[in-house]
């Protein structure tokens, strides 16, 4: 956020300006930008303000900088592709071909000798054994599943894919015919051991947070094994236009720092956690 305070109008009016000109002025305006590498991190959003796109590629901004990038980094295989040329007229040829074509265009040529060269290494060969990977892999085979933690017995699948859901573009909850409160998904025997059947509701901690959610009793999963569905948690306008919020947004239980070590990806798919029955309020 600190970053997006260098993004005033006295950087973004000038390639407005050269917008207005055309793709040419606009390139010429925008290459000196990217010197900055605080700016250079926000070429994205800076595309998006300034780049005069019809409205329907307006989200396409990004990729005249990606072509810029292309043709500075990589100028043979552009030319062989037929897009030759200085960089910054290559880059542009490259983007109008691109607006042209939204279907897509092969933009690169390249033999395996080209792609041998690009490999780190004398001997330009890919390294299949990497010794971290394989420690790694050596862990896992021997204690594929570390204990449990006593204080959050099950493990929880935060986005289980299910018919009636969807990406978070998809906000309006009334298109859900099954399943519209995206229920917590719980074995017969861990439902019987908690007291609890279809439709109760429950109270699902994990380190990062807890909320309450329905049960739905599914012979389908293992005991100690739960599962909440993916795209819930968002705020859509009831029928009085307050903002009402159906589900669980899974990255609310889930943390970065339960995470993998060599990628940082979390484990939305393991999460620890512990469950609660909540007694039914009185109408």
């Amino acid at each position: 956020m600190e970053a997006l305070g260098a993004l005033d109008e006295r950087t973004l009016a000038p390639l407005r300006e050269a917008a207005q000109v055309g793709l040419p002025a606009y390139a010429q305006a925008f290459a000196p930008l990217m010197a900055d590498p605080q700016l250079a991190g926000l070429a994205p959003v800076i595309l998006y303000r300034t780049l005069n796109l019809p409205e329907e590629l307006r989200e396409g901004a990004i990729v005249f900088g990606l072509c810029v990038r292309f043709a500075l980094t990589s100028p043979v295989s552009l030319a062989r592709a037929g897009f030759g040329g200085p960089p910054l007229e290559a880059a542009l040829a490259l983007f109008d071909a691109i607006l042209k074509h939204p279907s897509g265009i092969v933009f690169a040529v390249d033999t395996w000798g080209e792609r041998r060269r690009e490999l780190a290494g004398s001997e330009r060969k890919l390294q299949l054994a990497l010794p971290d990977l394989l420690e790694e892999l050596t862990r896992v085979l021997r204690d594929p599943l570390p204990p449990l933690d006593p204080a959050f017995p099950f493990l929880l699948s935060a986005g289980e894919r299910r018919s009636f859901t969807a990406n978070t573009i998809i906000r309006d909850p009334s298109w859900r015919k099954k399943d519209p409160e995206g229920a917590l998904r719980i074995s017969p025997q861990d439902a019987a051991a908690l007291g609890v059947g279809p439709g109760d509701r429950v109270r699902v901690s994990t380190r990062r947070g807890s909320a309450v959610v329905p049960v739905d009793v599914s012979d389908r999963m293992q005991p100690g094994h739960i599962a909440l569905p993916n795209g819930l948690g968002l705020a859509y306008p009831d029928a009085n236009e307050s903002a009402a919020v159906t589900g669980i947004a899974p990255n609310e239980l889930t943390s970065v720092e339960d995470c993998d070590r060599f990628v940082g990806t979390p484990w939305h798919k393991t999460v620890p956690a512990r469950l609660e029955r909540v007694a039914p309020t009185a109408s």
